[in-house]
């Protein structure tokens, strides 16, 4: 079994005096995805945050390719391979879509031939986004910004690629056809880490997965075990 990528172990986290992490501990591998789910407040989009910097842990370690990067500066952990498409898109709404892409492609600093490379496979993946690139953000529908935000983290080149929330807000339809392009970014060599609150979608596509409650981890395994868990399908599957 190869080494993980990704390595969180034992990590703390809190927003000032109040913890929100207590003691997470997962991994992702090369190619994987896994699935991170828990209730609203479990500590879902603060592992996400600690993982890329933005959120210092008070415990723990948290490992790329074995070398602990807990505490360093977001861009730092941008150019280790790592990117976040964050919970409710953020994409700027002021810029075109091409222009919210390469913002994206600045952050590792590749040179104008390589970032064309990168937003021609995004186009490829994102036809759509093709159609619509001189269009403002604003105007896009909830699919498209979830489109242009997945894109505007791939033209970064990650090795392991964050998702929070990606379902959020959208139709059944458009969940499953964006569902449909992580798992083909996945086979295409990404590593995922996908938070998400529906549950039997996320662990459709995964690969393995961990529940969060209160802050730590509570449960691992298969992908296709805990879809048949009794207590995630409680929790989670609405059985």
């Amino acid at each position: 079994m190869p080494e993980p990528l990704l390595a969180v172990e034992g990590v703390g986290a809190a927003y000032g005096r109040v913890p929100a992490l207590t003691d997470v501990t997962l991994a992702v591998r090369p190619g994987e995805i896994v699935a991170l789910l828990g209730a609203n407040g479990a500590g879902k989009t603060t592992t996400l945050n600690v993982v890329c910097g933005l959120l210092r842990p008070t415990h723990g370690t948290v490992r790329i390719d074995g070398r602990d990067i807990a505490g360093r500066r977001p861009e730092d952990v941008v150019r280790l391979g790592v990117a976040l498409v964050p919970e409710g898109r953020r994409v700027f709404p002021g810029l075109t879509v091409l222009e919210n892409l390469e913002v994206g492609a600045t952050s590792w600093g590749g040179t104008l031939g390589r970032m064309r490379a990168e937003l021609d496979r995004v186009f490829a993946l994102f036809p759509r986004l093709a159609e619509r690139r001189r269009q403002l953000a604003w105007s896009l529908s909830g699919g498209e910004q979830q489109m242009l935000a997945i894109g505007r983290a791939l033209v970064a080149r990650p090795r392991l690629l964050l998702l929070d929330e990606p379902s959020l807000g959208l139709a059944p339809l458009v969940v499953r056809t964006v569902f449909e392009t992580i798992a083909e970014i996945n086979r295409g060599g990404t590593a995922i880490l996908l938070v998400e609150q529906n549950a039997a979608m996320a662990l459709g596509i995964a690969h393995r997965g961990y529940v969060l409650e209160t802050g730590a981890t509570v449960l691992d395994d298969r992908s296709e075990r805990l879809l048949l868990d009794e207590r995630v399908r409680r929790a989670y599957l609405g059985a």
